[in-house]
C-alpha cells in the first residue's frame, strides 16, 4: 500500500494539472465596440447584460457568426464582428493587414479559401465539412420577396426606379 500512495499522489497531481491546464486554454478576446450579450446565438434573443470596447471576454465557443463569452460575471452570445481574438495589445501588425487584404481580395487563410459567407472566422476545416440543407435552402428561399412585392416596398418608401448604364468593359470588348 505504501508503494502505491506515491503513485497515486503523483496520478492526483499530474490529473489536477491537466484540469487547470483544460480550463486556462479558453481564448481571450477584447470587444471591439459595444455590444449586447444574448442568451442565445440570435439577434431577437433575450439581452443578459453588455459589453463596452475594450472589455476582456473569455471565448468559451463558437456557432455561426457568434461567440459564447463569458464577461463582467455573465456567460452569453456576443456577434463574432463585435470580438478581436487575443490579448489586447498584443497584435500581429502583418497578421492584421494581411487580413485586411484578404477581406479585400475576398480570400484569406493559407488556402486562399474564397469566402461568400459574411461571416469571419469559419476555418477551412468548417468550409469542408459544411453539408447541403435542403429545408435551410427551402426556408431561405421561403422568404424571397417577388419583384411586385419589392416595388410596392420601394414605392411605400418613395423610391422610384432608374435606369443605370452599365459600365463599359475594361477590356475593351463589346457589352
Amino acid at each position: 500500500m505504501t508503494r502505491l500512495t506515491p503513485w497515486l499522489a503523483a496520478a492526483g497531481m499530474a490529473a489536477a494539472m491537466l484540469m487547470s491546464g483544460a480550463s486556462g486554454a479558453q481564448e481571450i478576446g477584447t470587444a471591439l465596440k459595444p455590444d449586447e450579450i444574448k442568451a442565445e446565438p440570435f439577434k431577437d434573443a433575450k439581452t443578459l447584460g453588455k459589453v463596452a470596447k475594450g472589455d476582456r471576454l473569455e471565448i468559451v465557443a463558437r456557432q455561426s457568426g457568434w461567440l459564447q463569452v463569458k464577461a463582467g460575471g455573465k456567460k452569453g452570445w456576443v456577434r463574432l464582428l463585435s470580438v478581436r481574438r487575443g490579448q489586447a495589445g498584443q497584435t500581429n501588425v502583418a497578421q492584421e493587414v494581411g487580413g485586411v487584404a484578404g477581406v479585400a481580395t475576398g480570400r484569406t487563410g493559407t488556402g486562399q479559401v474564397v469566402s461568400t459567407t459574411g461571416v469571419r472566422g469559419l476555418d477551412a476545416e468548417e468550409l469542408k465539412a459544411a453539408k447541403f440543407d435542403e429545408k435551410q435552402i427551402a426556408r431561405a428561399e421561403s422568404l424571397a420577396a417577388s419583384s411586385e412585392d419589392a416595388r410596392k416596398f420601394a414605392g411605400q418608401g418613395g423610391l422610384a426606379a432608374q435606369q443605370i448604364k452599365s459600365l463599359p468593359d475594361p477590356r475593351g470588348g463589346a457589352q
